[in-house]
């Protein structure tokens, strides 16, 4: 065998044990003709003593960083004071008696360990020697641990691990398809699968109760922050389920995969908000639940505080909402003005406020607080002496609601409320059943074509479709979309109406879907 052992395994009870060991150079201290390398590889790193004799002639003058090397020693104690208490292997070293230069390493565009500092561009450029930082490996390996730990977890929940189609055909999701041309059959295209939708319902169908995948998903659509053209998904079906089984299902893998990757406890069962209170309490339909910053509705006010930039704003078929800050009011006027140009960038004129004190409000908005509307409103809040609240309005909903929600994401940071480590999970369901289309002013499904309406709203599928709350949820982990899902029409005579709501027509239908 090439090597004996890993860098990153040797401790001190091998000591005196002859190892071989193959890494790279991380570092070389010359000491009076022994060079002294910490050679390293995904395990770990182990500080080697070289001599001239262990490598031969001049070769121990052109030892180099990242250079291959393959050593084979002893294990010996380190002296005291010369033990590294930040590496596992800090008591030990390898005393080498053969060294072996395997691969040769010019200098190199950038040092691995040089991290953040070097640009995105030269990074990706030279993905394999950005891939060596300590850092890229570790989340390699955490993404490994994860998918082992969701495995473990639901092979002993009766799933199976079944693999579905890549080249398919087209059907209604949510963004673009990726084509790929057909060489037998031109003017022909496949798509490759934004998700394995429809396979997994002819499992379903098929009597496979429980499904899972670890599956690649493409979809052609604009690159942000958290999407990407293609990604990978841990993809589940059950039958005989309702909204109840897969979430407490999906909570237990949760708990699993966090205590057997990072060794931390997440508690059960996590809250549960409807989309309609996560937007108008948190400003967002993926809340994070580590700040307990709280929007609140004041259209209903507006007419007893005789404001007019409030009054205006509902008049026009908008909202009034605002949140109060704890502390907030200790902050200078500068600091609090330094706040509006956040909402601006999301549409809004501006930021109303005012802060309490123990002898009232007192700030811009203070003056029309004095009637029983203010009073309302400022109990509303539960202000406080040293408090501030802040206020948007504006003739579109939309814009008051993504103008608080990115105020309260940046006052949760500025507050130190976004502690590092915590987990936070909650669930978001009851999201619309459809939006408008942007070009043509027709339902178009949020999620997909085959998500079951609320029942309490099947009366409206036809007359008011954009009001028809569906039965989907999505998992939300600190303030990001970790997982989603939905309960799918069973009924033949509903799951028509849906397609009718949406365009797709009885030929149509059966022309895509006929073996549903």
């Amino acid at each position: 065998m090439l090597r004996t052992h890993t860098c990153g395994e040797l401790r001190i009870d091998q000591v005196d044990h002859e190892v071989t060991l193959i890494g790279w150079i991380n570092a070389v201290r010359d000491h009076g003709g022994l060079k002294f390398v910490d050679l390293r590889d995904r395990y770990g790193r182990i500080q080697v003593q070289i001599s001239p004799e262990s490598i031969g002639g001049d070769a121990l003058e052109t030892l180099r960083f990242d250079q291959v090397l393959k050593v084979t020693g002893s294990v010996m104690e380190r002296p005291d004071g010369m033990r590294n208490p930040k590496l596992e292997t800090g008591d030990v070293e390898v005393i080498a008696t053969s060294t072996e230069i395997l691969g040769e390493c010019p200098p190199l565009p950038f040092n691995p360990d040089s991290g953040d500092q070097v640009n995105d561009e030269l990074r990706f450029r030279y993905r394999f020697i950005d891939m060596r930082r300590e850092e890229i490996q570790r989340r390699f390996r955490l993404r490994s641990d994860m998918q082992f730990a969701m495995r473990q977890y639901l092979h002993g929940h009766d799933f199976l691990d079944l693999e579905t189609p890549m080249l398919t055909k087209s059907t209604p999701e949510g963004a673009r398809d990726f084509l790929v041309p057909s060489r037998q059959n031109p003017g022909e295209f496949y798509a490759l699968p934004q998700s394995p939708q429809i396979f997994k319902q002819i499992f379903m169908i098929s009597g496979f109760d429980r499904y899972m995948q670890v599956v690649r998903c493409f979809r052609d659509e604009d690159l942000r922050a958290d999407r990407q053209p293609e990604f990978t998904q841990l993809d589940l079906e059950m039958a005989c389920i309702d909204e109840s089984d897969i979430m407490g299902l999906v909570e237990g893998l949760m708990e699993h995969v966090v205590k057997e990757v990072t060794g931390k406890e997440v508690t059960l069962p996590f809250p549960r908000l409807s989309y309609k209170e996560a937007m108008l309490s948190y400003g967002s339909d993926s809340p994070d639940m580590r700040s307990d910053l709280r929007i609140q509705e004041f259209s209903d006010l507006v007419e007893g505080l005789e404001f007019k930039v409030f009054s205006g704003a509902v008049d026009s078929g908008g909202a009034v909402r605002g949140m109060r800050i704890p502390g907030g009011g200790q902050w200078s006027r500068k600091e609090i003005e330094s706040l509006e140009p956040i909402v601006k960038q999301q549409g809004a004129g501006g930021l109303a406020w005012f802060k309490m004190t123990d002898d009232g409000p007192a700030g811009p908005v203070s003056r029309f607080l004095a009637g029983a509307a203010g009073e309302e409103l400022i109990q509303r809040l539960g202000m406080e002496p040293g408090d501030l609240a802040c206020f948007v309005a504006d003739g579109q909903t939309r814009v008051v609601v993504n103008s608080l929600g990115q105020l309260r994401k940046e006052l949760a940071i500025k507050l130190g409320h976004i502690e590092p480590g915590v987990l936070n999970f909650c669930w978001v369901e009851e999201f619309p059943l459809f939006d408008e289309d942007e070009e043509t002013g027709q339902p178009t499904p949020c999620h997909h074509p085959f998500t079951c309406p609320h029942p309490d709203d099947l009366g409206n599928l036809e007359s008011k479709p954009l009001e028809v709350r569906a039965r989907a949820y999505d998992l939300v982990l600190n303030g990001f979309e970790v997982g989603g899902g939905s309960i799918r029409i069973h009924q033949r005579e509903l799951q028509e109406r849906v397609f009718t709501a949406i365009g797709i027509t009885a030929e149509e239908a059966e022309s895509k879907f006929s073996f549903l």
